[in-house]
């Protein structure tokens, strides 16, 4: 029904990109087990953290390399999907699943840790993923990155780099390194949620459909040709455009887009506010348990 059946398993699965994320997977995993005595004041990683990193990686994969990325260049809506998967759901999850100790030897590398300190500074990484994030979504920057590979590319990895930096100040795995604190984290989430809401805006409420590549069919075509390597005039003739694959009329997909990506950032930012306030709650717990257990009853006079 969605026409991934005309698409072969190599345009719709990407093997190079499923083994490299496999490949990623495989040496987290001896990183955390078996060659964990690699690394200095190593402890044992729980099933958790290692799930939550093997879930990371693989919703990014899904995102980018699956059979999401062939649908978001068919729809609007599948794209904005793959977007807010790729960016605002997988960094934290394989945020989540590093140990500490495994990026500390690492930062403790002057260079490396000046340059890791330099871009994640809050203020940084709050304007420059969300800049890089609404400009994306401008009509005539999201059309001619769809249509310049080499760009694409370049572009994607680049916001991919922003949105780790982002999510660092929140769930670093080495916090001393620009984490924030409690009531400062939910400062810096509320910032990022009112940020990206213009370009949802413009999205969801622009009285037209903006984005040529899912509206004009020569443009589709070539933007197709990242996913599908193939003769666009071919697509074209197979085709027509991206009306063949069309479920909704062109403005009702791009707001459904728009509603999507709203949607799962709050969805993101609200699980990452009662991630916040759980550790922030666990943790007083903890120290007014210990400050009880310290207390000296007065005598009584």
């Amino acid at each position: 029904m969605l026409g991934l059946q005309y698409f072969s398993f190599a345009e719709l699965w990407n093997p190079w990109q499923m083994m490299l994320t496999i490949a990623i997977g495989a040496v987290y995993l001896l990183l955390v087990g078996p060659k964990r005595s690699w690394f200095a004041g190593s402890k044992p990683v729980p099933v958790g953290k290692k799930f939550l990193f093997l879930l990371g990686i693989a919703v990014y994969y899904f995102a980018n390399g699956g059979p999401l990325n062939i649908l978001g260049h068919l729809m609007f809506s599948a794209h904005m999907a793959a977007m807010s998967l790729a960016y605002l759901v997988a960094p934290p999850l394989i945020l989540l699943g590093i140990p500490g100790w495994m990026v500390r030897p690492l930062l403790a590398k002057k260079a490396i840790g000046s340059i890791i300190k330099g871009l994640t500074q809050p203020l940084i990484t709050v304007v420059t993923f969300n800049m890089l994030f609404s400009f994306y979504h401008l009509p005539l920057v999201h059309d001619y990155v769809m249509t310049h590979y080499t760009i694409h590319t370049i572009f994607f990895l680049v916001l991919l780099v922003a949105a780790f930096m982002m999510w660092w100040p929140i769930i670093a795995p080495a916090p001393e390194v620009n984490g924030l604190s409690e009531l400062k984290k939910m400062a810096y989430i509320f910032a990022n949620g009112v940020l990206i809401t213009p370009a949802c805006a413009l999205i969801i409420f622009a009285s037209t459909p903006v984005f040529a590549t899912y509206n004009d069919p020569q443009m589709w075509a070539k933007a197709m040709g990242y996913c599908v390597p193939a003769n666009s005039q071919m697509l074209l003739d197979s085709f027509s455009g991206p009306e063949f694959f069309a479920l909704l009329d062109p403005q009702e997909d791009q707001q459904l887009g728009g509603v999507i990506m709203k949607i799962l950032q709050e969805i993101t930012y609200g699980a990452a506010l009662a991630y916040i306030f759980f550790n922030w709650y666990i943790r007083e717990r903890a120290k007014d348990d210990q400050d009880s257990d310290g207390v000296v009853p007065n005598p009584i006079a």
